[in-house]
């Protein structure tokens, strides 16, 4: 796996997502109380960018339709809980947030 620096711990506070390349790859990044999560930025019902979502409790909510995801998990909680997004392993190395990417 490779390990691809994403962001700086203060580019994100608590409560906060934001979208970020990750090698070409265009990810969504919270921070859930100091704890950060990575999910593939598109929403897989219609592409919604993730990152820019509402994030509430661990769920994101997509800003086009509303779709609800844990960004602990991808799993899809509202409305088709059999949905998932790519999630990716996230670390901190000092100040830096990185991501584990395949390959």
């Amino acid at each position: 796996m490779a390990s691809i620096r994403i962001a700086a711990t203060g580019d994100l506070q608590p409560g906060e997502a934001k979208i970020v390349d990750a090698g070409g790859r265009e990810l969504a990044l919270f921070n859930v109380g100091g704890t950060y999560h990575a999910l593939d930025n598109a929403c897989c019902h219609r592409g919604g960018p993730l990152g820019d979502g509402e994030l509430r409790d661990g769920v994101v909510a997509c800003p086009w339709h509303g779709w609800e995801f844990e960004v602990a998990t991808g799993s899809c909680k509202a409305p088709d809980p059999s949905a998932r997004v790519q999630g990716y392993p996230v670390r901190v190395d000092g100040g830096d947030v990185l991501v584990e990417l395949d390959g």
